[in-house]
């Protein structure tokens, strides 16, 4: 029996979309959702970033093209790609979902879209992942990127745990 799912695909396939509508689905049924997903911003027609969203509909910058995002002079830069990563803001929004999902006793769905390069720069969002997949009283719905390159170690714990199915897009 599986008790976490995730999908992996190329980008731009829709992973989020599916994420997203599977979410409406579940939350008119009544089930307990918490969580975030990840959404492109455009300016001009032209990509310049990613925001993270909670289901609640707070939202935060996960990364910006630099020149695009207000960043903090004398702070290294974590980059992927072109665009700069805003640890702080990702933080901020993403955390405390893993502190929600601990506080009750119910079973709770988690939903992490995604689990890839830019948020593995952080170390408690890391923890959180692990300790989330461990817990009895939790499932998760996420997605994850296609193996390519150096794996992510944390990718790959995932994606070879018996109790998630990983379904390719």
């Amino acid at each position: 029996m599986f008790k976490h799912v995730f999908l992996t695909g190329a980008p731009g396939v829709g992973k989020t979309t599916l994420v997203q509508k599977t979410c409406d689905v579940m939350t008119s049924s009544g089930v307990s959702l918490e969580g975030f997903y990840t959404q492109e911003v455009r300016e001009g027609g032209h990509r310049v970033g990613f925001d993270v969203v909670t289901l609640s509909g707070e939202r935060g910058h996960l990364s910006r093209i630099r020149g695009k995002t207000g960043t903090v002079s004398g702070v290294r830069e974590l980059t992927v790609g072109q665009y700069i990563v805003d640890l702080p803001s990702f933080e901020k929004l993403a955390l405390p979902l893993f502190k929600t999902v601990d506080s009750t006793g119910n079973r709770k769905l988690l939903v992490i879209d995604e689990i890839g390069k830019m948020e593995l720069f952080s170390q408690a969002f890391l923890r959180g992942v692990r300790q989330t997949l461990d817990r009895p009283s939790c499932c998760v719905l996420g997605t994850i990127p296609l193996p390519k390159g150096k794996p992510l170690v944390l990718v790959e714990e995932i994606r070879t745990r018996a109790d998630v199915r990983s379904s390719q897009d």
